[in-house]
């Protein structure tokens, strides 16, 4: 497992396999979240990344937005699971 020191300024860097693996270059944005005593660091993505996501809504008509909501539910179920 990669290790990282920090820095007096509490500044950490990132080992360089890591940020190759996922993409992330000088001023590339993260987010940072506390889980009890762990810290998470994940890619943020950018606006243009995200052009098109829900495309798909508008070309199928009206939302049924309960459907949308249990799809959303079921996908964080899934993501919650897998940490």
């Amino acid at each position: 497992m990669p290790a990282a020191r920090i820095s007096g300024k509490g500044q950490v860097t990132l080992p360089a396999a890591i940020r190759r693996r996922l993409g992330l270059k000088a001023d590339s944005r993260v987010d940072i979240e506390l889980r009890g005593s762990e810290i998470v660091i994940r890619p943020m993505r950018s606006l243009s990344e995200l052009r098109g996501v829900f495309r798909h809504c508008a070309a199928d008509g009206p939302m049924d937005w309960e459907k949308v909501r249990t799809a959303t539910e079921l996908a964080v179920a899934e993501e919650v699971a897998r940490e």
